[in-house]
């Protein structure tokens, strides 16, 4: 594995963010990011459509190397 680019950091911020948020949401039922930023606010719906977009990517980097 080389050097991350700041793109790839960014990525997996966001990842473990979401990760965090779900984990959160099974076992105590709260919503890290809706808490933090409003439910359906306009921020935190910016939040999930990023982590949203961060999976994808991860996703297409995963088969891309194989």
């Amino acid at each position: 594995m080389g050097k991350m680019s700041t793109l790839d950091w960014i990525v997996v911020i966001l990842v473990v963010v979401g990760a965090l948020n779900w984990g959160l949401v099974g076992l105590f039922g709260l919503d890290l990011v809706a808490t933090l930023f409003g439910a359906m606010s306009l921020l935190s719906r910016i939040v999930y459509v990023l982590v949203g977009l961060a999976g994808l990517y991860k996703l297409v980097m995963v088969f891309k190397k194989k």
